[in-house]
């Protein structure tokens, strides 16, 4: 449990409470109505403001711990022969910055995301604020019939964002929601611009793991290969190893590997 306290890095609730206030300042308030969102949010405190308002409050706990895990993916990305192309963010403000820039490049690319709204810092907390979806659903909570639907529109959503030349970065169920239909996309975090081409391939490994549980290896790799060629289903298999390391994916890793082998041969 202590380990976990500290993973979270909890805010004191008089300071969670200034944060809310100044919210409502910003934006003509003089009172809101604020409800803290529940789970396992290691990188920021979430709220929703009048269902209007998605904000996320960045400790420097929280900081830390993004430093901490942005080392271990870079690290891990030994085990698949490439240098590690995460990108730390030092400060709690750097990290709302860098989401609300993330996001805004997003949606210029074309891709839904939520509107961003503005990031500011607040004593030595990082504030994000955009859009609240009132009524979305991670892409974890899909049937498999809604899952193999909007499939398509993930990886062309995934292409678009790679032929722009971004790299989203942490990719899994959680960080896609849909929303009446449509997809959107949230929570991309920093890599270099060196390394784009790795953090394609990374990418393109993570969507074929958040799709293989349900859709099946050998569908998963069809949906793929509409949008992206051999030689780029072959960079994304050297990263599936890795990924199927990380605790928020779970899919068969030989399976994926090898559906995307026999379709190279």
């Amino acid at each position: 449990m202590a380990v976990r306290r500290f993973v979270r890095g909890r805010v004191e609730w008089s300071r969670l409470e200034a944060v809310c206030r100044e919210v409502a300042a910003r934006y003509g308030q003089s009172t809101v109505h604020v409800n803290f969102l529940d789970g396992d949010n290691w990188l920021s405190t979430p709220c929703v403001v009048d269902d209007r308002w998605f904000v996320k409050i960045i400790s420097p706990q929280n900081a830390l711990v993004h430093a901490l895990f942005t080392a271990g993916r870079n690290l891990g990305m030994f085990s698949s022969g490439t240098e590690g192309f995460f990108e730390r963010l030092d400060s709690p403000l750097e990290m709302a910055e860098h989401e609300l820039a993330a996001t805004r490049r997003i949606r210029e690319i074309g891709v839904n995301a939520p509107e961003p709204i503005e990031a500011f810092g607040h004593g030595d907390l990082g504030v994000v604020v955009l859009e609240y979806l009132p009524a979305f659903r991670t892409l974890a909570e899909l049937s498999p019939a809604e899952t193999a639907a909007i499939a398509p529109d993930l990886v062309a959503s995934l292409a678009r964002m790679h032929a722009a030349g971004f790299g989203h970065g942490d990719l899994q169920a959680e960080n896609v929601l849909v929303a009446d239909g449509e997809l959107y996309f949230i929570d991309a975090t920093s890599v270099r611009e060196d390394a784009s081409v790795d953090a394609r391939s990374y990418d393109l490994a993570c969507a074929l793991a958040v799709l293989e549980p349900t859709l099946g290896g050998r569908a998963a790799v069809d949906v793929a290969s509409e949008r992206y060629s051999i030689e780029e289903l072959l960079a994304a298999r050297e990263f599936v190893d890795f990924v199927g390391v990380r605790p928020d994916h779970d899919f068969d890793a030989a399976v994926l590997r090898a559906e995307i082998e026999k379709r190279a041969a």
